[in-house]
């Protein structure tokens, strides 16, 4: 063989080689957390209220299969899925009814949790049945609330997951802004309470946010992504007052797949 073809194989076999190496790739941040346990904690944000398509062994915490931690494990199929977001929970129902089911194998956990702490409910019920300054009084309480109390309430969730899964990348999601201002609604609540009930979001999202961040837990907003979605924008992922009531100001099946999805995906 003469040194030109010796060269030019050495050349086929070692761009053969490049090749397969980038074939195989290494895999990617999703493939890993599948690889592991994944764990779908927190309350009616990530239960996936308001989306449809319950659980029957649900009951009232009404987990759905148009939930983002139902949608990501489907697409992602993890070693094992824990589905246990519930309804109406707070840091510490999550806290003393959730953590059971994490370990050291869990390798992905996803939360939502503080806006019950806060009397999220009773807010949105002073703003639609009261008074314009009860409203605004009340979404102040809340806002203390979340200054105050909340962030050692985090704290302490954060610290027992950490203690339960100790190698697992934690995902804490925030909450959406609910309306847009300005926006197409011209009736219900004032501009001064659609305003009021938004910057409350931001510091509900800003304390949670610092939390997680001193957890080393990876904060994923969700506000951009229902940008152009919030009540009034003529396009919402959000149910206004609704029948059945618990489907109220939360996401539609459109907000768990547009919004919480990617940001949950982002994060992984």
């Amino acid at each position: 063989m003469s040194v030109r073809r010796i060269r030019a194989s050495v050349v086929t076999l070692a761009l053969a080689a490049v090749a397969a190496l980038g074939a195989a790739g290494p895999a990617s941040a999703a493939d890993s957390a599948a690889a592991g346990g994944y764990v779908a904690l927190g309350d009616s944000y990530s239960s996936g209220v308001g989306a449809g398509s319950y659980l029957s062994d649900s009951g009232d915490c009404r987990r759905s299969t148009n939930a983002y931690p139902y949608l990501w494990q489907a697409a992602n199929s993890p070693a094992s899925f824990d589905f246990v977001a519930c309804s109406g929970a707070t840091t510490s129902s999550v806290a003393s009814s959730q953590l059971g089911v994490l370990s050291p194998s869990t390798s992905l956990v996803s939360v939502t949790a503080g806006g019950n702490d806060v009397g999220f409910a009773d807010v949105m019920q002073d703003c639609v049945l009261s008074s314009e300054a009860t409203c605004i009084s009340s979404v102040n309480n809340a806002v203390s609330q979340m200054n105050n109390t909340l962030p050692g309430s985090l704290d302490s969730l954060y610290d027992g997951i950490r203690a339960r899964a100790p190698q697992a990348q934690v995902v804490v999601l925030g909450y959406p802004r609910f309306y847009k201002l300005a926006g197409s609604c011209v009736a219900g609540l004032s501009e001064a309470e659609r305003t009021a009930i938004n910057n409350a979001s931001d510091v509900l999202n800003d304390v949670i946010a610092k939390r997680s961040a001193d957890a080393g837990f990876t904060f994923s907003s969700v506000v951009d992504e229902f940008t152009g979605h919030e009540l009034c924008s003529g396009d919402a992922w959000l149910h206004s007052v609704s029948v059945p009531i618990y489907n109220s100001y939360h996401p539609k099946a459109a907000g768990q797949s547009g919004g919480y999805l990617p940001a949950f995906r982002s994060a992984v």
